[in-house]
């Protein structure tokens, strides 16, 4: 071999082994720094896991508290993994009854779990933690960052610009909608008479309206808005609750990401064509959209001030109104199916109902409540409020601490997700005896005097507590009145058998099976 062949085969080795050199000081580099930070988060976890009630985990334990949840080869009898999410977090809520909180790892990931109203109380009463937990990222694809998921000064902002719109007097004019909504419904439900059984989320669901605007979904069950609110909140929950899917660069790859991106664009330019036909007759001078008013209506303000002031843009109003017809939509229609089963599964509360409803009415089956008799509806007022303290229609609120702070004397260290875990405040035995019953009766004024003003908060409480509360109760309350005032109803399933599951709202697991039929007292007229 000649010395230029030889130099060359050992300038070739030399580069070898530099590559080889740099490659392994890297792979050391890299699994020197992961060895670190799972050190680094061990130590955090152990740490507080000697704070902090929980189930002790190991200190090299990478999955936490997380093998306690169930893998989908372990699921049985067809329920959903949200099902036994629901179930294993009441166990913890057992285990942990007097806490005011408990920890749960996932990984080394702490969730901060608060059951009790004092807690509760510490947490969202203030201004201190106004974030939204980082779960909530999931919905910006759908909602982009309306006033559900922003914070800080676009929260103020918006916050403030839309609270004229849930004014009484504007409630007031919604009135007739919701009439018409609850008389349209009952006229569909006529046909369910001679059934054996009827799923009642579906037909409550396509009574719905959504942003002031009849989708024709009573006539129409095929109806692609409804069917996409429905599927992309179903897809979107799956996300949260599986990290495989976390990452968007892949999840848009997969056929969930493409069949999500699909009912998105349905919900993204239904919502668009309606603000755009309505600022077109704003801006012509449409005489139609009561320009006379003192105050206006959500889109109304929205576009306003997209037109005048230019301080909004046509995609500013398109969260504000999609988050708005996902609120007011999937929750209160839920709202109404549970409050419609548990009046059915309870002979005794309906008929006082229709005793009730009988007084204001009379044999009028056809006028339209007014805001009197809304008032007058004392005892179904009860039983709503009482439905939603068993079955609230949004169980989980997360809240993220952006500053170490201190919860009923646990310490909780800046950036720590808090989640209020509504469904077990509303089961807390020193404010309601015997949790698991369902007792209208709880929520007489007298019975009301001494509970903690945070151990009911079916709309949340505090500074980010839900704007539309007060729409949604009287919508709630004249739909089930009008039912009510047409029919009786009989649950064909006891709650044992429907175990529900939390998802974005708190759905049922199963078909929740009435039967409906005509009242006695229209029978006989």
């Amino acid at each position: 071999m000649s010395s230029s062949g030889l130099l060359a085969r050992l300038t070739e080795f030399r580069n070898t082994f530099d590559s080889w050199q740099i490659f392994s000081a890297l792979c050391i580099v890299v699994f020197t720094g992961i060895i670190l930070l799972v050190l680094k988060y061990a130590l955090f976890r152990r740490k507080y896991s000697n704070l902090w009630p929980g189930i002790k985990v190991g200190f090299i334990d990478i999955f936490g508290n997380l093998s306690h949840f169930p893998e989908t080869k372990h699921r049985r009898n067809g329920f959903s993994f949200n099902v036994f999410l629901l179930q294993v977090t009441e166990g913890y809520d057992q285990l942990f009854k007097d806490k005011q909180l408990y920890v749960i790892w996932g990984s080394y990931v702490p969730f901060i779990v608060i059951k009790k109203a004092e807690a509760t109380e510490a947490l969202i009463s203030g201004t201190k933690h106004m974030e939204k937990g980082w779960i909530y990222m999931w919905l910006h694809t759908w909602l982009g960052t309306g006033l559900l998921t922003s914070h800080g000064s676009k929260w103020k902002s918006r916050r403030k610009l839309l609270t004229p719109s849930f004014h009484f007097e504007i409630l007031k004019d919604f009135m007739p909608v919701f009439n018409e909504q609850a008389h349209m419904f009952v006229k569909h439900m006529q046909k369910e008479t001679t059934k054996d059984s009827t799923d009642i989320v579906m037909p409550v669901t396509l009574c719905k309206t959504t942003l002031g605007t009849s989708i024709a979904a009573q006539e129409n069950s095929d109806s692609q808005y409804v069917k996409s609110v429905t599927r992309a909140g179903e897809i979107i929950m799956g996300r949260i609750v599986n990290t495989l899917h976390w990452v968007d660069f892949f999840f848009n790859f997969m056929e969930l990401g493409k069949e999500l991106n699909q009912h998105l664009k349905v919900l993204h330019n239904f919502t668009m064509s309606v603000i755009q036909e309505k600022k077109r007759k704003l801006l012509s001078g449409d005489p139609e959209l009561g320009t006379k008013k003192k105050r206006m209506a959500l889109m109304d303000l929205l576009l306003e001030h997209h037109i005048k002031t230019k301080s909004l843009t046509e995609e500013d109003i398109r969260e504000e109104v999609d988050t708005f017809a996902f609120e007011g939509h999937d929750t209160t229609s839920m709202g109404i199916s549970w409050a419609l089963y548990l009046i059915g599964l309870h002979k005794d509360v309906q008929e006082k109902v229709h005793e009730e409803l009988d007084g204001i009415f009379g044999d009028d089956t056809e006028r339209h409540a007014n805001t009197d008799d809304l008032k007058d509806m004392k005892y179904l007022d009860c039983v709503l409020k009482e439905s939603q303290r068993i079955y609230p229609s949004v169980p989980v609120i997360a809240r993220q601490i952006n500053e170490d702070t201190n919860i009923s004397g646990y310490p909780i260290p800046k950036g720590t997700i808090s989640l209020v875990h509504i469904h077990s405040l509303h089961r807390d035995e020193r404010w309601f005896p015997n949790p698991e019953k369902f007792d209208p009766d709880r929520f007489l004024p007298e019975n009301c005097t001494n509970r903690h003003p945070f151990a009911y908060i079916p709309f949340s409480a505090g500074p980010r507590n839900c704007i539309g509360q007060r729409f949604a109760q009287m919508e709630e309350k004249i739909i089930v009145s009008t039912v009510l005032r047409h029919y009786t109803l009989e649950s064909l399933d006891q709650r044992d058998k429907l175990p529900p599951a939390p998802e974005l709202i708190l759905r049922s697991s199963l078909p929740i099976r009435i039967k409906i039929r005509p009242r006695e007292k229209l029978l006989s007229r």
